[in-house]
């Protein structure tokens, strides 16, 4: 995409965070009837004939969107999506966690923004936190997203957050300990694809072209490797080895992933909202946290 003229990090591959346990794999079933349920227009979803890849579908009527029937409080997610080619102005898809409850949520968002054909993507990503958010930051992409499938993982626990686009650590929220950091309230996986021309290109100067429509996005390989919530459990975390993500290697980055998260921003990140001055009076406190601390 001519972006910055970046290469490719030489330390590109996660070290612990590669591994998945036998139970994650038992747990993780590829097909979509054992992890998800359909949200809205059910009409507007399919499946390969294998079972394996699923559609979500935008046209003017309407949307679509699933969501995993388990809720998890920390762990490893991932799934791998192929977004809507072409002239995609306007559309939105959306794969996040989100807990219950609307008004007192936490939620983490992967946003692809679609954009005009030969425009990158935008991957907006955010973080609430007991209903408040505007955490929001932007980076481009380093891969053509509608080409291929690319991985996109959460790591979760009470230490950090990280989002991953294919193994690369793009985005990392540390625990200030002063309640700005999700870690009370299980959450779902969800996706959907949506229009948000009033917001989504160039902030709403650019509007859906319905004639390109149907708009599809496409998803595989779908991983949770977490602490299953099943109420009334008052805590769901263990510190048994077979959960690597709460083990004391999964609580920072590691050099490597070092390496390659200050590559990503140094190449590919449009926006954050800790440098955003003119927006904050006062810098939220987790903009004055490092995020390569243990």
């Amino acid at each position: 995409m001519g972006m910055c003229g970046a290469m490719i990090p030489l330390a590109f591959t996660l070290l612990v965070f590669g591994a998945v346990s036998s139970t994650a794999q038992s747990n993780a079933s590829q097909a979509f009837d054992n992890n998800f349920e359909i949200t809205f227009a059910g009409d507007h979803f399919k499946t390969s004939e294998n079972g394996q890849i699923w559609q979500l579908m935008l046209d003017k009527k309407s949307g679509s969107g699933f969501q995993s029937k388990n809720s998890y409080r920390f762990g490893w997610f991932s799934m791998n999506l192929k977004l809507v080619g072409g002239d995609a102005a306007g559309v939105v898809t959306a794969y996040y966690m989100v807990s219950k409850h609307f008004l007192t949520r936490d939620e983490l968002d992967f946003e692809f923004l679609g954009n005009t054909s030969g425009q990158p993507y935008i991957l907006q990503t955010n973080i609430y936190v007991n209903g408040s958010g505007n955490r929001e930051q932007r980076h481009m992409l380093w891969f053509d997203p509608t080409m291929d499938y690319h991985t996109y993982s959460i790591l979760w626990n009470d230490h950090q957050i990280v989002f991953f686009a294919d193994s690369v650590p793009l985005r990392v929220y540390r625990n200030t300990g002063s309640n700005s950091f999700p870690n009370e309230q299980p959450m779902y996986i969800y996706s959907s694809i949506w229009n948000a021309d009033d917001w989504a290109t160039q902030g709403g100067l650019v509007k859906t072209d319905w004639k390109k429509a149907p708009f599809i996005s496409y998803y595989k390989k779908f991983k949770a490797d977490g602490c299953m919530w099943k109420d009334p459990y008052p805590a769901c975390v263990s510190t048994t080895t077979q959960n690597w993500w709460d083990q004391e290697d999964a609580w920072a980055l590691t050099d490597a992933q070092n390496l390659d998260y200050t590559w990503a921003r140094r190449n590919f990140l449009v926006y954050d909202y800790c440098l955003d001055t003119k927006r904050f009076d006062q810098m939220p406190v987790e903009c004055s946290v490092s995020t390569m601390q243990s």
